[in-house]
């Protein structure tokens, strides 16, 4: 049976990493770490209750004596744990150095000292910055334009040192916007789907021409396993779903999808450092034989269904906290 820890498994892609490890294998057994910070929730993993093959311990990465008392024995570490809003990280940078920074140190020490077999940074595409021209290779600068994404190329680049300095068995990944169930209701494709399915304006930034390459969850993870078995140690892998689409594009497809008016679409100032285009080559993983098997249009009609079958998930998130934040920096918006 081989021992994987997943530390922050309780948020959308972590949780949908779970569920589908333990779908696709019976050889495995899982320990979750999450601290369940406000997108960390055990409803998105409550069909595993009662699995013998997985335990959720509550707790922070940055812990290093809880982390030091989780690792003997596990074979495989895969990082998502990480603050990973950017409008969030704007007006709070601090949180996401700990965690995304610091914290992957945590981990890393960890590994080395238990001989870990195989430790998985899971980096993002937002590394690399913006670009007008050709998707992004491995081997290109890093030029990250928010808190988050220097977080995230600084825990990146960290994971890579351990390898050359310590001969950690690192992969790192760097996979393009998410999208499907679980996904917290603060990114755009569920803010505006939810939004949406309660006639709540959609708030679109700036011009709304900004380019995305959406890749649906299960190909991240499936794209995941498959660099577990043939990725090399000390390498890089872009992984994107190749399906480029304008946040115009994907609010009227949601739009028409639903049958709700154009006039829900509101424009609001835009973000920040707000990247324009994010690109990827990903020759290099396709290279080894992976592609992603869900073409874009369905899987999002699928995710959409999915939001709307799930408003139990939904509804109660957009309260509290969340509807704070979000009246703090929209207004009336929502």
């Amino acid at each position: 049976m081989q021992k994987f820890l997943v530390t922050g498994g309780a948020g959308f892609i972590g949780s949908n990493f779970i569920r589908y490890l333990l779908r696709q294998r019976d050889d495995v057994s899982v320990i979750n770490l999450d601290k369940l910070t406000y997108a960390g929730n055990l409803e998105n993993l409550r069909d595993l209750k009662g699995n013998p093959n997985y335990r959720f311990v509550k707790g922070d990465i940055c812990d290093a004596a809880l982390v030091d008392e989780l690792t003997p024995g596990v074979e495989v570490i895969v990082n998502f744990a990480a603050e990973s809003h950017v409008d969030r990280s704007i007006s709070g940078p601090d949180a996401f150095i700990r965690t995304d920074v610091f914290g992957a140190f945590v981990l890393l020490e960890a590994a080395r000292r238990y001989a870990v077999k195989k430790f998985i940074q899971v980096s993002t595409d937002e590394v690399y910055g913006s670009t007008d021209s050709r998707g992004f290779k491995e081997t290109d600068a890093l030029m990250p334009s928010s808190p988050y994404s220097a977080s995230k190329a600084g825990a990146d680049r960290l994971a890579f040192s351990y390898f050359v300095t310590y001969g950690l068995p690192v992969v790192i990944t760097r996979c393009s916007n998410n999208f499907g169930p679980y996904q917290y209701p603060e990114k755009l494709i569920p803010l505006f789907v939810t939004n949406a399915l309660e006639n709540h304006a959609l708030p679109i930034y700036g011009d709304g021409k900004n380019v995305r390459d959406w890749i649906y969850v299960d190909d991240h993870c499936d794209a995941i396993l498959f660099l577990l078995a043939h990725g090399q140690e000390g390498e890089v892998y872009n992984i994107g779903g190749g399906n480029e689409r304008s946040n115009l594009e994907i609010t009227d497809f949601i739009l028409a999808n639903l049958k709700k008016p154009q006039n829900l679409k509101t424009f609001v100032k835009d973000r920040l450092g707000h990247d324009r285009r994010y690109a990827l080559e990903c020759g290099k993983i396709a290279g080894l034989g992976w592609q992603p098997k869900h073409p874009l249009e369905p899987a999002l009609a699928s995710t959409i269904s999915w939001y709307m079958e799930n408003r139990w998930w939904w509804e109660k998130l957009k309260s509290g906290e969340y509807l704070e934040y979000y009246k703090k920096h929209y207004g009336r918006v929502l």
